[in-house]
C-alpha cells in the first residue's frame, strides 16, 4: 500500500469545511484510528483511492452496491436518464414501474411512498402508524439504528453505537420518553412492556436481521413474538428492511422467517447507490397519507427519475440464482476468516445472513448489542488497519456489516481469505 498522503492533506482540507471532516461520522476513522481514505473511483468489486491504492470492497457503499461499483447496465440507464432531465417535481411512469418491480419482490407492500433516505423512510413510517392508531409509544431494540430521526436516536446502534451515544443532544426528552427500548431477541422482556403499555403502542420498529450492530439474525421465536403482541394489542409491526432488504434474501428477511410485517422500509439496494427508500404496506394504513388521508408527508425529490432508474436498472438484474451464487462466497468467506482466526488461537464469531456479513473479535455468542459490547475492539481497530494495508476493505467499525456483490469472484475469496490470514499476523505483532 503506498502512503496516503493526498488522502491525508484532502481530510485536513475537509475539515475546515464538515465537522470531523466527514458528512456521516463513521467515515472519519476515528474508531480505528488513522485518517480515512478519499476515493477517486470504484469498478467493480474495487476501489481505487486518490493516492493509487487498490482494493477489493466489501463495504460497497454501506450495501447499495449489490452489482458491484459502476455496474455496466446501471451507468448506461443512468446516463439515458441523465439526458432526459435529472428532476422534474411531477409523477413519471419510472416510479410506478419500480414500485410494481418492487411489489412482485416484497408482496406485502400493498402500496408505498417513495422517499430519498431511509431515514426519511423509518420517519415516515412511525408518523404513519402513530397517525393511525392515534397512539404516541413506540418499541424500539437496543442497537437497531433506524436513521437519525429524532425518536430513533435512542439505544441505536451503527455510527451511534460506534460514537458511545446513547442518545443526542437536540432529542427532546419527551421524545425519547415516548420511545421504549428493548435489548433484542430477548422475549421475555418485549412480553413486559406490552403488559405494562400495549394500548399506548403505537408500533414496533426492528431490523428483523441486525445490520447496525454488526450482523445479528432475529430469531424466529422473537420475531413471532413480535408480530403476536401486535396483532393482541392494536399495534403496527414496522420491519426495517433498509438493509436487509434485498440483501438477507432476494424476497427480504421477512419471507426468510415467514412473517408478514404490517409496514415495511427499504432503501440502500432499491436505489442501486442512488438516494432512495420507500415505505410502505397494508392498503388500509398506507391509503391514510396524504393526499389520499390525513397523514401528511411529502418531498421535493421524491421519486426522481434518476433514483428510479438506478432502482430499475438493479433490481432488474437480480434473481434467485444471483443470490445462490453471491451467498455460496459469502459462505466461504466466513469460513475461512473462521478457519484463520483459529489457525492464529484468535477468538471470533461471523455472522452471515444472505450477502450480509460481519465478524466479532469475542468469545461468543452474540445475539444483542450488550454481547457486541463485550467484543476486543482494540483489536478490531489494529485488525482492520491491518486488513487495509493488504488490500482488503472493510467497515471501519465493530457495529457495521460488510457485503458481497455480485462481482465478487472466486479469485478474490481466496485474496481476502489470505489477507486476513496475513492481518492477523500483523495485527498479533503490533
Amino acid at each position: 500500500m503506498k502512503p496516503i498522503e493526498k488522502s491525508q492533506q484532502a481530510f485536513k482540507e475537509a475539515s475546515n469545511y464538515f465537522p470531523g471532516g466527514v458528512n456521516s461520522p463513521v467515515r472519519a476513522f476515528k474508531n480505528v484510528g488513522g485518517d480515512p481514505l478519499f476515493i477517486k473511483k470504484g469498478a467493480g468489486s474495487h476501489i481505487f483511492d486518490i493516492d493509487g491504492n487498490e482494493y477489493i470492497d466489501y463495504v460497497l457503499s454501506w450495501g447499495p452496491l449489490i452489482l458491484g461499483h459502476a455496474d455496466p447496465k446501471v451507468v448506461s440507464d443512468l446516463q439515458a436518464a441523465v439526458s432526459n432531465g435529472t428532476s422534474y417535481g411531477a409523477p413519471t411512469l419510472l416510479e410506478t414501474e419500480l414500485a410494481k418491480k418492487i411489489q412482485s419482490i416484497v408482496p406485502s407492500m400493498e402500496m408505498m411512498r417513495m422517499v430519498s433516505s431511509g431515514t426519511e423512510a423509518t420517519m415516515s413510517a412511525i408518523r404513519v402508524a402513530r397517525g393511525v392508531t392515534k397512539r404516541d409509544k413506540i418499541v424500539k431494540f437496543v442497537g437497531n439504528y433506524h436513521g437519525h430521526s429524532d425518536s430513533l436516536l435512542v439505544d441505536a446502534g451503527s455510527g451511534v453505537a460506534t460514537f458511545d451515544i446513547n442518545t443526542s443532544p437536540g432529542v427532546p426528552k419527551s421524545l425519547a420518553y415516548d420511545t421504549l427500548t428493548s435489548p433484542y431477541n430477548d422475549v421475555d422482556t418485549i412480553k413486559q412492556i406490552f403488559e405494562k403499555h400495549g394500548d399506548e403502542i403505537a408500533c414496533i420498529i426492528v431490523e428483523p436481521v441486525a445490520g447496525n450492530m454488526g450482523v445479528i439474525p432475529g430469531t424466529k421465536e422473537f420475531l413471532q413474538t413480535l408480530r403476536d403482541l401486535t396483532k393482541q394489542s392494536g399495534s403496527i409491526l414496522i420491519f426495517d428492511e433498509v438493509m436487509s432488504g434485498f440483501r438477507a434474501a432476494y424476497h427480504g428477511a421477512q419471507n426468510l422467517y415467514g412473517i408478514k410485517p404490517d409496514m415495511t422500509t427499504l432503501g440502500k439496494v432499491v436505489g442501486g447507490g442512488l438516494p432512495v427508500g420507500v415505505f410502505g404496506g397494508r392498503r388500509d394504513i398506507m391509503e391514510q397519507v396524504a393526499p389520499s388521508g390525513p397523514i401528511y408527508h411529502a418531498g421535493t425529490l421524491s421519486g426522481n427519475p434518476l433514483a428510479m432508474t438506478g432502482g430499475i436498472s438493479t433490481l432488474n438484474q437480480l434473481s434467485p440464482e444471483l443470490y445462490d451464487q453471491m451467498t455460496a462466497k459469502v459462505d466461504r468467506l466466513a469460513k475461512g476468516i473462521a478457519d484463520a482466526a483459529q489457525a492464529h488461537n484468535v477468538p471470533v464469531v461471523v455472522h452471515h445472513v444472505g450477502t450480509m456479513w460481519s465478524y466479532f473479535f469475542n468469545q461468543g455468542p452474540v445475539n444483542n448489542f450488550a454481547d457486541v459490547q463485550k467484543s476486543d475492539m482494540d483489536f478490531f481497530a489494529k485488525f482492520f488497519r491491518a486488513l487495509l494495508e493488504n488490500g482488503i476493505y472493510t467497515a471501519p467499525s465493530e457495529y457495521e456489516t460488510n457485503f458481497m456483490s455480485s462481482k465478487h469472484t472466486d479469485a478474490e475469496i481466496d485474496q481476502t481469505i489470505a489477507a486476513f490470514n496475513q492481518a492477523f499476523d500483523d495485527a498479533l505483532k503490533g
